[in-house]
């Protein structure tokens, strides 16, 4: 799918599984923190919108302007954390060079990198808005799903 083309009509209904909509305050400064830090591809960037590629995966950051007849802008904090109670996670992400990038990207490390017995090595970053993300790899001496 060619995102820097697509009408908005076609993009939508082209959205299957699970999505995330994730309102920022500022759309410019959430796609750079996402492409430095995670290494995401940013698509269709305006002060509005921007579509989030990491891997297959699709998300949408959205400008707090955009959802003025949105009945959720009325539960979202004006000042961060916007995002308590939610991780977003990114597998197969290297949280190693995530953590190295953050802070200088504009994000807080709430956790430093991290073996954890899920088998998984992970670290937790908070975003400018307050969103935490979560980049992970599989430890080397976890067993896959088929041993």
């Amino acid at each position: 799918m060619d995102y820097e083309t697509i009408s908005p009509e076609a993009f939508g209904a082209s959205l299957r599984g699970v999505g995330f909509n994730i309102l920022v305050t500022d759309v410019r400064r959430s796609t750079q923190f996402l492409e430095t830090v995670f290494q995401m591809t940013a698509h269709r960037v305006s002060d509005d919108f921007a579509i989030m590629t990491h891997g297959a995966a699709v998300m949408q950051l959205h400008a707090d302007s955009t959802y003025a007849e949105n009945p959720l802008l009325g539960l979202v904090p004006e000042n961060p954390p916007r995002g308590a109670g939610i991780e977003i996670r990114l597998y197969d992400c290297d949280p190693d060079s995530a953590a190295t990038l953050a802070e200088a990207a504009g994000g807080t490390i709430l956790q430093g990198v991290t073996d954890k017995p899920h088998g998984l090595r992970e670290c937790f970053i908070l975003c400018a808005d307050g969103y935490a993300w979560v980049p992970s790899r599989p430890l080397p001496s976890a067993a896959g799903p088929d041993g």
